[in-house]
């Protein structure tokens, strides 16, 4: 355990992102004045790190008993500076306290970080907002580079996506209109990696039919309330929505057609997801009701990895899923894959990039594999070690050199805490089969209503102010509460 003494509450977030980011084999706990301590066995554990934090001086002290060969006598390493600031620099400060802890990580691990002392998961909306302001691309870079210490290959890419979800998002309806996220938290089954709300539909087959009928509450109540706004993307998500039978699908799909005007709408998506949910029944209806976008996802083509990580489908399984799709007419086709899963190495991604480039789809996100507390894999690397999690620029190099092979583009991009080699996520498309809510779901530009359990709901101002509502996560809770759910939407959503 890796345990950091702060003589002062600040900053946890980012201090504890850093540090988890230099040493990624540790469990990091951040202890201040007024930590709340229920396992005393912490207090047992020797500090690795000591903050000193001095306002008056604007003193940052850093002490790390780690492997640098600069050590005090006590063996321990100090980087120390004492920044002289006038008061009108004082909004400086934390920016310039991420570069001092950065760069004292960095020396004392002789390691390098591609996203600097970036520790937000939406690093493209520095170059978007400066883009829009009017700042030029140079000066946009340098200061990516500079001021946040991001390497040059990462600045270019989020500079290349801004540009490019500033042009995607140009035609949509910001005050006066919204998208709507519709959750579906059934799964065939948990994979390894999972951290979302999802129950498998084998335990809950017979009561879909009451969850279908609190969601349909929920849809009747935002038609109404935002009847007079314009509804420009649909996303249905999960969990795995293709759990759902073909009659509950088309149920679903026409309540939304029903419900909405949706004369305006320019993307209906739906993640088809996991290759064993898919039939040509339930991609024959989500033709038939206009879908526009689905998903199909493999996660990796090595069949040994989908046995490990839980998904009960096997490599052949995608290949005809896919090539269904195709067969009914759906053109906007994603797929989605993980890098730095259990065992993999570069060799193993390049053969699942090779298989996806022989189906063609229109779209391809890469994700690097990110350790939830809330799944089972943080389990599974308790009792396996994190050495057996291999990400490197090499692997999402080729990832990106596939895409690109494809005719894709990268069109969004996100990162998120305990992510393999501190990477990122990256969403590749091909012209005109970009993923909208994608991108309005990360730069958050514009209101987006939820429904269905553990859904939250981001409503933004024109100030951009945003407020926010959740959903609870447990199925039995939502269709018992469903009033309250409602309840909680009005409260936000009506002024």
């Amino acid at each position: 355990m890796f345990i950091i003494k702060s003589n002062k509450a600040q900053y946890e977030y980012d201090i504890h992102s850093l540090v988890k980011a230099f040493y990624p084999e540790e469990e990091v706990r951040i202890l201040t004045p007024d930590s709340i301590i229920k396992d005393r066995r912490i207090l047992e554990y020797p500090a690795a790190m000591t903050l000193t934090f001095r306002e008056e001086e604007v003193l940052f002290r850093v002490m790390i008993n780690g492997a640098s060969t600069e050590k005090e006598s006590d063996g321990t390493s100090c980087h120390d500076y004492v920044w002289h600031v006038e008061e009108k620099q004082r909004g400086e400060y934390k920016d310039f306290f991420k570069r001092f802890l950065y760069t004292s990580l960095q020396e004392e691990t002789r390691k390098t970080l591609p996203w600097g002392n970036l520790t937000g998961i939406r690093p493209t909306k520095i170059p978007m907002a400066m883009l829009k302001a009017g700042k030029k691309e140079d000066e946009i870079l340098s200061f990516l580079q500079e001021k946040h210490l991001v390497s040059r290959e990462k600045a270019m890419l989020s500079m290349e996506i801004a540009k490019r979800e500033k042009r995607i998002l140009e035609p949509l309806h910001y005050e006066d209109g919204y998208s709507l996220y519709i959750g579906i938290p059934f799964c065939p089954t948990t994979c390894l990696y999972c951290s979302f709300t999802s129950y498998p539909i084998s335990a809950w087959r017979e009561r879909t039919a009451e969850y279908l009928q609190a969601l349909g509450k929920e849809i009747d109540y935002i038609a109404d309330c935002y009847r007079d706004k314009i509804l420009d993307t649909v996303y249905i998500g999960g969990g795995t929505p293709t759990s759902l039978t073909a009659a509950e699908l088309e149920w679903l799909l026409n309540k939304i057609r029903t419900s909405f005007d949706c004369r305006a709408l320019q993307e209906l998506t739906v993640e088809a997801g996991r290759a064993d949910s898919i039939t040509e029944e339930k991609l024959c209806v989500l033709r038939a009701c206009g879908v526009t976008r689905i998903s199909v996802n493999p996660q990796t083509m090595k069949q040994e990895t989908l046995q490990l990580i839980g998904r009960r489908h096997t490599v052949d399984q995608v290949v005809q899923a896919f090539d269904l799709a195709r067969h009914v007419g759906l053109d906007n086709i994603n797929m989605d894959i993980i890098l730095g899963l259990p065992e993999e190495k570069e060799e193993d991604v390049r053969r699942t990039i090779e298989a996806i480039e022989a189906l063609d789809p229109d779209s391809l996100t890469v994700h690097s594999l990110a350790v939830k507390r809330a799944s089972k894999l943080a389990g599974w690397i308790e009792e396996n070690g994190v050495s057996a999690f291999h990400n490197t620029e090499e692997t999402m190099r080729i990832a990106e050199t596939g895409a690109r092979r494809m005719g894709m583009n990268p069109y969004y991009l996100y990162r998120q805490k305990n992510m393999a080699g501190n990477f990122e996520n990256v969403g590749y498309a091909k012209e005109g089969k970009y993923g909208i809510y994608n991108i309005l779901i990360m730069e958050e530009v514009q209101t987006i209503i939820a429904v269905g359990a553990g859904s939250i709901s981001k409503r933004v101002y024109p100030d951009g102010r945003i407020e926010r509502c959740e959903n609870v996560k447990d199925v039995s809770q939502y269709i018992e509460r469903i009033g309250e759910m409602i309840e909680r939407k009005r409260v936000l959503l009506e002024d």
